[in-house]
């Protein structure tokens, strides 16, 4: 089965190293030989969505920094949410997922992060507050493992089989809290959330086989006799699209 890796940094042998391992243990604990279909998210704003993600069986959009290439990647978060395509979006990749989400579903036309648009009517993505008064970048960024409580009856909660976790971060954007109710309103679900500061780590969408994306890195943490618990459903809901992701044993 293949699945898409969407990224800006596709020409870089190692860039993505760490993604592509990880969901080669996702295929290994479901039985499944992964073919990974590398895409620039660059050609996807030249040829399209569909002709370049139609044969996939998955969607995944990783990190990274700067406007090169979001367009791309944003067109792909719309035609796996709109295809009902499995989709697993990683930092950048659930910041994309909210801008969409944000722009195609709330109407909300300008939405954007400030990292891209300064200007934005709708910064949905924004710096921390903290983050503003920093004038050199150096060793700034959210760095290291956090907790995330995970919200009872939500797709995560099923794939962690647990309330509290902990992941490892590389980012300097968070969602920016103000939007909250009003996408929720719209059927998207923040399922978790750093408890100490009330930040938003996992989104997903229920009316949807498999749409979760997360603020963080799990690709860190997964293992070739453990995979990680997102790369196991991703790669499981890419197999069978229609079957609900069941608590763990």
């Amino acid at each position: 089965m293949r699945i898409a890796v969407v990224g800006k940094y596709i020409g870089l042998q190692d860039a993505y190293k760490s993604i592509y391992e990880a969901l080669i243990h996702g295929g290994i604990v479901n039985n499944a030989k992964v073919e990974i279909k590398k895409v620039d998210s660059e050609d996807i704003e030249k040829l399209g969505a569909g002709k370049l993600l139609g044969d996939v069986s998955g969607i995944l959009i990783p990190g990274g920094f700067g406007s090169r290439g979001i367009a791309g990647k944003l067109k792909a978060v719309q035609f796996a949410r709109e295809k009902k395509i499995p989709f697993l979006g990683l930092c950048l990749g659930m910041q994309c997922a909210v801008i969409e989400f944000s722009r195609n579903v709330c109407g909300f036309k300008d939405a954007n992060s400030t990292e891209f648009n300064l200007k934005t009517k709708h910064p949905v993505i924004s710096l921390l507050e903290e983050q503003k008064k920093i004038k050199g970048l150096g060793g700034t960024m959210r760095l290291g493992s956090y907790p995330c409580k995970i919200r009872r009856s939500s797709l995560a909660r099923r794939i962690y089989g647990r309330d509290l976790i902990f992941e490892r971060h590389r980012h300097r954007y968070e969602f920016n809290d103000k939007y909250r109710k009003i996408l929720e309103k719209q059927g998207l679900r923040f399922s978790g959330v750093c408890p100490k500061r009330n930040l938003v780590e996992i989104v997903e969408l229920s009316a949807h086989p498999y749409f979760i994306a997360v603020q963080f890195h799990p690709e860190f943490k997964s293992k070739p006799d453990s995979a990680h618990p997102l790369f196991r459903e991703f790669i499981k809901a890419a197999l069978n699209p229609n079957a609900k992701v069941q608590n763990p044993k």
